[in-house]
């Protein structure tokens, strides 16, 4: 039996993103004084009662199904995964429960996609690198038996699906990554390392195969150009979380070192840091990650991810998963890739 299904990481990450998702609902668009009159001391942080969810662990769902969907029709390639993520991408925008404010672009794009004839890479908002691309990448980097380029073109495909930007795509790639290397048992201190030297190794690969003439939309020169920059901006970003990790700050704001998140590659770095600062308190990095300035709601979801993929289930006290907003879809997935 493998260390992730013994662990069940899927189930501990997808339970952790969603009840990051829903602390952080009620602080996003708020700065953290006004939070921490809204709601007291940070670190008494109760999740808001029912708990709901916002587009974030939404959207990771509809990727799971479409995943799910493309791995039973065989093993995964890039045609089948467009094919069911776009079906399940267009239904989620036409839901009526899709009321959660919900990122521009993923509405655009989604409008787009839903023109069944039209190529998806003209639906690409080619210049949006916002965290609506990375906040629901999970679900790759926690399904089973995928080699390293199923797992990274899967994942940039699903970013650019909506999110067509350069940083985009490396961003979930970096993302789906660090899941998968916690999931799999990976040492939580060598993780920013290991993140900084796969970006350095993809730094200049295009997976054309996943992504056709995407980056023709772009004004970059050659495609070597246009994922370099993405690459490049993750890098920046990964060092300022470095620096952070070096001086830990857990009552400052985390965005005042690694940015509030809004945009894809910050999302990532604040998210990190959140987890990181508080590796063997999971419930304390989640209550971090909501009282922040910036897209808390997203910030705090990915750090549940990562706290649940490096813990398990275990990490999130049962009163709280047991009344999470989607509990059987979220655990019927996790089920699904841990066993």
């Amino acid at each position: 039996m493998s260390t992730i299904s013994t662990k069940r990481a899927a189930t501990g990450a997808l339970a952790g993103l969603a009840l990051g998702d829903a602390l952080g609902f009620p602080t996003e668009f708020h700065d953290v004084p006004s939070i921490l009159a809204k709601c007291g001391p940070w670190r008494g942080t109760e999740l808001p009662r029912p708990a709901i969810v916002t587009d974030d662990t939404q959207m990771t769902l509809a990727l799971g199904r479409g995943l799910r969907t493309a791995l039973e029709r065989g093993p995964l390639a890039p045609e089948p995964l467009e094919r069911t993520v776009r079906e399940e991408f267009v239904a989620w925008s036409r839901s009526p429960e899709n009321n959660r404010a919900p990122g521009r672009t993923c509405l655009v794009a989604c409008g787009l996609l839903g023109d069944g004839d039209r190529p998806w890479q003209d639906a690409s908002q080619i210049h949006s690198k916002g965290c609506g691309a990375n906040m629901r990448v999970a679900p790759i980097g926690l399904v089973p038996g995928l080699d390293d380029d199923q797992r990274a073109g899967a994942a940039q495909l699903q970013a650019a699906l909506t999110h067509g930007h350069p940083t985009a795509l490396a961003a979930s790639d970096l993302t789906a990554h660090a899941v998968r290397l916690l999931a799999a048992g990976t040492e939580p201190t060598g993780l920013v390392g290991l993140l900084r030297s796969y970006a350095y190794d993809n730094r200049t690969r295009y997976h054309e195969h996943w992504l056709g003439d995407l980056w023709t939309r772009s004004q970059d020169p050659g495609p070597e150009h246009f994922i370099a920059r993405g690459w490049d901006e993750c890098l920046a970003v990964l060092d300022r979380l470095r620096q952070a990790l070096r001086d830990p700050s857990p009552e400052t704001d985390p965005c005042l070192a690694t940015g509030e998140g809004w945009i894809a590659e910050e999302a990532l770095a604040t998210g990190l840091l959140c987890f990181l600062l508080f590796l063997d308190e999971p419930v304390t990095a989640l209550r971090r990650a909501a009282c922040t300035s910036g897209d808390s709601d997203s910030i705090a979801c990915l750090a549940g991810a990562f706290a649940g993929a490096h813990h398990g289930p275990d990490a999130w006290p049962a009163e709280w998963a047991d009344r999470i907003e989607y509990r059987d879809d979220l655990l019927a997935l996790g089920a699904l890739w841990d066993a």
